[in-house]
This record gives C-alpha cells, structure tokens and sequence, in this order.
C-alpha cells in the first residue's frame, strides 16, 4: 500500500473510531457501494494501536489513576482491603467497573464476533443499523441525568451497549454514551466511561488481529505504511475525541443523528436500486 493511501485511511480510521458514526458500518458501505478494499491484517492492527494510544492520552490522567490504584490493590490483597477500596479510591473504582463493562464484550467479541459480522455485511442491513444509531443519539436530547457516581449494574448495562455495537451500523461510542445517559449518568461522566471502557476493547481487538501475524516478516517497504497509519490514526484520534468531548460538553450529542439518518437512507436507496 502507498504511504500516502496508508496516511488517508489512517486519519479516517482515528475520525470514525471515535464519531458516534460506526467506522465498521462505514467499512462495510464504503466496501459494497464504492469498491473500497481492506488494507490487511497489519495495517489494522497499527490503527488499531494508535487509536488506543490516542484515548490513553486524551485520558492520561485516570489511566494513570487507575494504574497506580492497582498497584496499591495489588500491594494489600485481599477482600476487605479492596472492598474499602473501590468505595474510596476512585482510580480503582473505576478500574472495577471497566473489568465489568467489558465482560459482556470480550464474551461475544471471542464467540460470535465473526458469525455476527457475516450475518450483517449486508449493506442494506447495516443501513438500517445506522438508522438505529441514529434514533440512539437522537433520544439523548431528553436524557437529563446527573449521576457522576454510578456501581456494578449501570457498568454491566453500558458494556451490553458496548458489546450490541460489533453489529456493523452500531456505534460503539454512540451506543455506550446514549446508554449512560438513559441511566441518568452525566453526559460528561458518560462519556468518560464510554472511552475508557473502550481501551480493554481496542487492545484487545488489536491483540487477536496480532495473533494472526504472529511469525510473519515485515520488510522495510511494507513497514513504512504501517508506521504511517499508525501515526495517522494516533493524531487524527487525538485531535477527533477532544473535540467530541467538546461537543458532549455543549449538550449537541444528536447533531450525530442525522448524518447517520442521511448515510443510512442513502444506503438503503443505493442498495435498493441494486
């Protein structure tokens, strides 16, 4: 792949990671209806590593929080230490509350991740998908909560949310933030949960397209788009999520909606006449 292709997708892929818009379902559309291809394995895996990188700097100082809470855990083991913990610590509360949310993810993620994206790689289906995308961020104009502090149960419903979102059509963002909102989380609080519960599934997704590369040899000429994407997407992320918390910030969440209501009626007008 030429560099310069490696750094258009990359900058699309950190957009579209983070945009309440699903990146999966604009794949499959831009596949079907514009002939788009796929990039391989290695360059997904690249994206995929800087998209991360770019939530953990954006949230540098709970993912800081959250490590340094888990050493001290890890120092003092045991029931009644952790229990007092995760009631005072915030770093660690968080951090159980994220291994919460991405059970519901890992578990569908690891068995039926490849079964579900066959089953909706219809271009017509993911359409429709947007469609619903759609109505979610829509609905979040009468979402009013104010929860900044929140437990086990709401954690588990966001990281079901999270785990719907392997449907190409879902987004992921879109559905996890809508969903803490409809609990009556803060949207800001929301949000914040939404991409930090995202860095399990990220690195994760990245870890199982690794495993596939695993002995292959890279040579210089093919390394360089890799490097390119990967620093793309770490930037474009970056620059994409502040400025999504900015317009969480304002209260304009379902601005989103109808791009997905124009992406998901174009799509099923073009998949129609075909």
């Amino acid at each position: 792949m030429p560099v310069w292709d490696a750094v258009i997708l990359g900058v699309v892929q950190g957009i579209t990671e983070f945009l309440p818009i699903s990146s999966s379902g604009h794949l499959v559309l831009g596949k079907a209806l514009l002939g788009l291809q796929t990039e391989g394995v290695a360059y997904e895996v690249f994206t995929h590593f800087g998209t991360f990188l770019a939530v953990v700097t954006v949230f540098w100082a709970d993912v800081i929080s959250m490590l340094r809470s888990a050493a001290v855990a890890i120092g003092k083991p045991g029931a009644e230490a952790w229990s007092r913990a995760y009631r005072e610590d915030q770093g660690f509360r968080t951090l159980i509350l994220i291994l919460i949310g991405s059970v519901p993810a890992g578990l569908v993620g690891v068995g039926f991740k490849s079964s579900l994206e066959q089953a909706f790689s219809s271009p017509l289906l993911v359409s429709f998908m947007l469609l619903v995308t759609g109505c979610l961020l829509l609905a979040t104009k009468l979402a009013s909560g104010r929860d900044t502090r929140f437990g086990w149960f709401r954690s588990l419903v966001i990281g079901m949310a999270q785990s719907v979102a392997i449907l190409p059509g879902i987004s992921r963002s879109g559905s996890t933030i809508a969903t803490a909102m409809y609990l009556g989380i803060d949207r800001e609080e929301a949000a914040r949960f939404s991409f930090l519960l995202a860095l399990p599934a990220i690195l994760g997704a990245a870890m199982l397209e690794a495993w596939e590369l695993f002995g292959s040899r890279l040579t210089l000429a093919a390394a360089l788009p890799l490097v390119a994407g990967f620093i793309t997407s770490y930037l474009s992320g970056v620059v994409a999520l502040r400025w999504l918390l900015g317009v969480i910030r304002r209260g304009r969440l379902d601005r989103f909606a109808y791009y997905c209501f124009a992406v998901g009626l174009v799509g099923i007008w073009i998949a129609g006449r075909g």
